[in-house]
Formats: structure tokens, sequence, C-alpha cells
């Protein structure tokens, strides 16, 4: 099994900035598509960015294009959330995902709340 644990959430006022990061147990990142998912209260899950280094995919939700950068260090097995101006509606608990064709693995959140 793939093990991933999520660090880096705390409290930020709008505006700040914040670093997520996924410690994996993963040896060849080419084998996983591995993103960020966020759940706001009362709120579904939704995908917030996704890396895919097989074929150089980066993905990021609209909401937060050009706010959120997603990057990964191979040799650490680490992917990194990059969150800039953050906004009171980024608030949520943000888990890491590791997936392939087959199988979803899912760490523990973090919890992200930022203040207005």
């Amino acid at each position: 099994d793939v093990q991933l644990q999520a660090s880096g959430g705390g409290l930020v006022q709008a505006g700040g900035s914040l670093t997520l990061a996924c410690v994996t147990s993963i040896f060849s990142f080419d084998d996983y598509a591995i993103g960020w998912f966020r759940r706001a209260p009362g709120k579904d899950r939704e995908e917030i960015s996704c890396i895919s280094s097989r074929d150089a995919n980066v993905y990021y939700n609209d909401a937060v294009k050009g706010r959120f950068t997603i990057s990964s260090d191979t040799g650490e097995k680490t992917v990194y959330l990059q969150m800039n101006n953050v906004k009171p509606e980024d608030t949520a608990v943000y888990y890491c995902n590791a997936a392939t064709y087959e199988i979803d693995y899912w760490g523990p959140g973090t919890q992200v709340t930022v203040s207005s």
C-alpha cells in the first residue's frame, strides 16, 4: 500500500501564503497521478490540483488557478502545494491523493483556515 502524510496546514490571514507537503512512500512518481483535494464545511470534496509525472500534465481547479502551485520532489518523495493569496473560501481540510487507473490512496487531511 501507498502511504501518504499531509502537513503544513494552519491558520493564515487572507492574502497570505501557506505551503502544504505530502510525504509519500512512492518510489516512482511515474506510476501515479498525485494531487490535492479539499473538503470545506458543508461542501463536497473537490479536486484542487494534480500532477502526473509520466505525461507532464498538471491540473488546477479554476478556483485556485494562478494562486496555487503544485510541485514534486522525487528524491524526497514529496508533493507540495504552494498556496498564495489565500482567501477565506480556501478554508477546508486538504487531502493528498495518489491514483492509478485501478486504485486511489488517501492520506489524513490537514486543516487550512483562512481568516478575513
